[in-house]
């Protein structure tokens, strides 16, 4: 893909047909501070892509806006139509308080087909033991969330986002401070939905991981510094200027800086 001299490099733009995602001009941010500027490419459906940069360059408020969270300050969000849509929040947006099982906490990936009050039907109960054994997680039913350790917890998640059956799955940091042999797990679960052609897409630090595991990268520093295959994006000179574009913002500033800024 080719990449532009300037900041705005993006992927070609796809057939709507085959877009599962399309940004357009898109800005966001909280109350009048923008957090991502001016944002245009198109996500192809099936997907495996990855979303990096420095903490405060935008990953998480990009995740939030496609998964309908947060709204444009200005441009937009084409989603293919019908798109059924998983979202994982980074843990620590996860109340471990709260007195559910794990049974309770991975059925709530059957929200959208049964509603939040809909009684389980013996097939539900079925595939919610079939996620959980997906995960590594049998026997682990009954426990308490507050239980779990990190690891065990993230694979309670996947295992909620598997009955999501969704069309796009977003994930935000899904790896962050767990055990090495869950990774592992949890990356050939993803990897295992790339061959089921869903369009997968997470927040990531973990660069040499993102190498290994992700055909596609979009490198944030609240612009797009580089969008496309993934070898090309984490080169050098694109990191460097990822770091010096995310260094050279005001945070106080109110509206997007001009390119000439």
């Amino acid at each position: 893909m080719s990449q532009h001299a300037h900041i705005h490099s993006a992927p070609k733009r796809t057939k709507d047909a085959d877009a599962a995602l399309t940004f357009e001009n898109l800005t966001l941010g909280y109350g009048d501070h923008a957090a991502v500027h001016h944002l245009d490419g198109t996500v192809p459906r099936g997907a495996l892509m990855a979303v990096v940069g420095a903490n405060g360059s935008g990953k998480s408020t990009l995740l939030k806006a496609v998964a309908g969270l947060l709204r444009p300050m200005s441009g937009r969000i084409a989603r293919a139509p019908a798109l059924r849509l998983a979202y994982l929040a980074q843990q620590a947006e996860i109340d471990r308080s709260f007195p559910a099982r794990v049974f309770d906490l991975v059925s709530l990936g059957l929200w959208p087909k049964r509603g939040l009050l809909g009684r389980l039907r013996q097939a539900d109960r079925a595939d919610i033991a079939t996620a959980l054994s997906a995960v590594g997680l049998d026997g682990f039913s009954e426990r308490a969330i507050d239980s779990l350790s990190g690891g065990q917890l993230q694979r309670a998640l996947f295992a909620r986002v598997l009955l999501q059956d969704a069309d796009l799955i977003l994930l935000d940091e899904p790896f962050n401070a767990i055990d090495a042999k869950t990774v592992r797990d949890l990356v050939a679960l993803i990897q295992r939905w790339h061959g089921e052609e869903r369009t997968v897409i997470a927040v990531m630090h973990d660069l040499a991981l993102v190498r290994e595991t992700f055909p596609q990268t979009l490198l944030l520093a609240r612009r797009a510094v580089a969008w496309g295959e993934t070898a090309h994006c984490l080169s050098a000179e694109n990191l460097l200027k990822a770091r010096n574009f995310a260094e050279a913002f005001d945070d106080t500033a109110p509206w997007c800086r001009s390119e000439s800024a």
